[in-house]
């Protein structure tokens, strides 16, 4: 195999991540592989054997990193800073370029084995959250939401105890293809050790490879335009996260990368109805992390990350940065649900009275969340499909009637083909809570993966009709 890319993270000098040995799995059971993705960075050819080698094994990759590599961050966790993390179940594995657009990917890992940073624990991820992570990436993708992909799932044959789920469970390792490692965390590290010259290392290593346009001549104008590119990055997630009635969980500042990649998932939720206290987690007690409070979250986290910046921009110039989050936020906003419906984008004030009308009606109805925007995907063009929705009850009030004058006026987008077969069913595709367990309990019970492959090909077809997958 040729080599596709040599990796850039040796260019950043010690101190920023830690070589590990990936743990010895006694069993290696393929149980998904992203060929489409595969594909993306040159690893289409790889046979099973091949594969699971790379992905179970970990053999490192021929002129890519020789070791894997655990990086360095803390984090605020529920708003309370914890100086003990790092990559304490997972490690940078590799990097490589996308043959198509060049951007530079990595290849990481989730359960690959315990680290300087586990903290006690076992470095080991459950089989259940591995296909958790399966359908979380691969309904987000489908729907037009910026994410890291899931690219392996192997199971290992090891046996875990855990206490939110049914012990002992079925234990993986999980590989996930994103588009950098960079957390705010990774910031959050070095400034609270009081190493600045390890933030600006950081800083110009991401701009170097990520953002180029953000160089410049001081470093004080340097770390402004960084600021300003991650805010505008995170509220176009933010964006397409409340858009998409996706719920995160768990939006600790060592969970945003600075691409405005969404990653790591763990208690993650789609919204049954748009509800803005809708909890994802457990133990999120507070609702801190509520679907309606994720604009704050990340405006919380944005703040938490100008901090490691103050050393070479006066603390004025990043608060006007970081409290001018909300305009684009906002902005962001109407443009990610205008895609949702399918309608082309008429500008100014109008697209966003159509929004606002169209949030406050599901708000209101509490119709399913998913079922509103495969009605009306295409907008005008879409009114007599509506009409025959098994939910069209919910369009017959007089408060949406208002609403349904502001959808008629407003044509398909070009890219909409309302002719494919997924816009021929009564329902779409969704994913709330009771179908992921569905899905995980013949897994569970006799090995059965029928219902997962079959969601997944499901999902993928709703993302080709949305013209968010290749045809």
């Amino acid at each position: 195999m040729q080599p596709i890319h040599k990796p850039i993270f040796g260019e950043l000098p010690e101190g920023f991540a830690d070589p590990v040995q990936p743990a010895s799995f006694p069993e290696h059971k393929l149980r998904f592989r992203n060929d489409f993705w595969a594909g993306r960075i040159g690893l289409a050819s790889l046979d099973d054997q091949q594969w699971l080698d790379r992905f179970a094994c970990f053999t490192p990759f021929e002129q890519n990193l020789p070791q894997p590599l655990a990086i360095r961050y803390h984090g605020h966790q529920f708003r309370s800073y914890n100086p003990e993390l790092g990559d304490g179940r997972g490690f940078l594995f590799a990097q490589f370029e996308d043959v198509q657009d060049g951007r530079i990917l990595d290849l990481g890992t989730k359960g690959s084995g315990q680290t300087p940073y586990s903290r006690r624990g076992d470095g080991r991820l459950t089989l259940k959250g591995g296909v958790r992570e399966i359908l979380a990436t691969e309904m987000l993708e489908s729907l037009g939401v910026y994410t890291s992909k899931t690219f392996s799932v192997v199971e290992t044959g090891e046996e875990l105890e855990r206490h939110d789920e049914p012990s002992p469970t079925r234990a993986c390792v999980l590989t996930r293809l994103g588009h950098s490692h960079i957390r705010f965390g990774c910031f959050q590290r070095h400034a609270f050790e009081e190493r600045y010259d390890r933030v600006e290392e950081l800083m110009r290593y991401t701009i170097k490879h990520y953002m180029p346009s953000c160089e410049a001549k001081t470093t004080e104008d340097t770390a402004i335009k960084f600021l300003k590119r991650v805010t505008a990055e995170t509220a176009r997630l933010c964006a397409q996260w409340m858009a998409a009635g996706f719920v995160h969980g768990v939006l600790n500042t060592d969970n945003m990368n600075i691409n405005g990649e969404s990653f790591d998932y763990g208690p993650w939720r789609f919204l049954p109805t748009l509800d803005p206290d809708f909890v994802a987690a457990y133990f999120d007690h507070s609702g801190l992390y509520r679907y309606g409070n994720q604009p704050h979250a990340c405006l919380w986290n944005l703040a938490r990350l100008g901090e490691t910046l103050a050393e070479f921009v006066e603390v004025p110039k990043l608060e006007a940065i970081i409290n001018g989050f909300e305009q684009p936020l906002w902005a962001q906003v109407t443009m990610a649900y205008l895609e949702r419906l399918g309608v082309a984008p008429k500008g100014g004030e109008e697209d966003h009275d159509l929004v606002r009308a169209v949030m406050d009606f599901l708000e209101q109805s509490r119709m399913p969340y998913q079922q509103f925007f495969f009605d009306w995907y295409g907008g005008a063009e879409s009114t007599h499909r509506a009409a025959k929705s098994p939910e069209a009850s919910y369009y017959d009030s007089a408060e949406f009637s208002v609403l349904r004058k502001k959808l008629r006026a407003y044509q398909a987008a070009e890219w909409v083909e309302l002719e494919h077969d997924y816009f021929q069913n009564e329902r779409p595709c969704d994913m709330l809570i009771e179908e992921v367990e569905s899905i995980w309990a013949p897994i569970a019970v006799s090995d059965d993966w029928t219902l997962l492959n079959n969601k997944v090909n499901e999902i993928r077809q709703m993302g080709k009709a949305l013209a968010h997958r290749p045809a």
